[in-house]
């Protein structure tokens, strides 16, 4: 006897693959583009519009939406932000660093997709520990330690394609501290905060940029 499959259910399927085709696309064409010297300038202003696409997927395939969300998300955006402020302007949290001209329009010399970076990447790896992992402390802390992975792979791409740049072109083990604090306050309120972190997406996004700086560490000349 068959399953009856309602068309909702169809029309979800249909729409997370197309997602995911999206999703590929967009960081294929990335890594061959930042990989051409000759056309790099030109992804290079495209970077922030990918991290925007990046965060409107995430939001349309979200299912909590309540008023909590929202708190969740503002915090998520100027915990991260201002924790930037105060790394570019006092050398506290992360070691002295300047942002580029990559990243799009700055507010008080950081750019302000640095916040929806924040947002984007607690969201992803938060959601990799929301049902594994009841405890909210060592889900934080899990949380955590692998957005710190992922900044460990993401530096050497970011200051090639000069996102950012380091006093003595040293990465400094002050940004991989700052990192864990910063991310696991970020991560405690994720886990704190009541709404659905069901997505269908989030595994699928966070592997993708994974593997998308994975190979830039590769291609480009770092």
């Amino acid at each position: 006897m068959h399953k009856y499959v309602p068309a909702q259910s169809e029309g979800r399927i249909s729409r997370l693959t197309i997602a995911k085709i999206i999703v590929v696309a967009l960081h294929v064409v990335g890594i061959i583009g930042l990989s051409l010297p000759e056309y790099r300038w030109l992804f290079l202003l495209l970077t922030p519009y990918q991290l925007l696409s990046t965060m409107i997927l995430i939001l349309v395939f979200h299912r909590g939406w309540n008023d909590a969300f929202p708190i969740f998300a503002a915090a998520a955006f100027w915990i991260g932000f201002g924790s930037e402020l105060i790394g570019i302007h006092t050398g506290y949290l992360y070691g002295d660093y300047v942002y580029g001209a990559s990243l799009g329009p700055n507010l008080w010399d950081v750019p302000l997709v640095i916040g929806v970076n924040w947002f984007v990447l607690v969201y992803l790896t938060g959601a990799v520990f929301h049902k594994s992992i009841p405890n909210d402390y060592y889900a934080a802390f899990l949380g955590a330690v692998s957005m710190t992975a992922l900044d460990y792979v993401m530096e050497p791409v970011a200051v090639a394609l000069d996102f950012w740049s380091w006093k003595f072109d040293i990465i400094p083990a002050e940004n991989y501290l700052g990192w864990m604090g910063v991310s696991f306050l970020i991560h405690l309120i994720y886990r704190k905060i009541k709404f659905e972190k069901e997505n269908q997406l989030a595994a699928f996004l966070l592997v993708a940029l994974i593997v998308f700086f994975g190979i830039l560490n590769f291609t480009l000349e770092i």
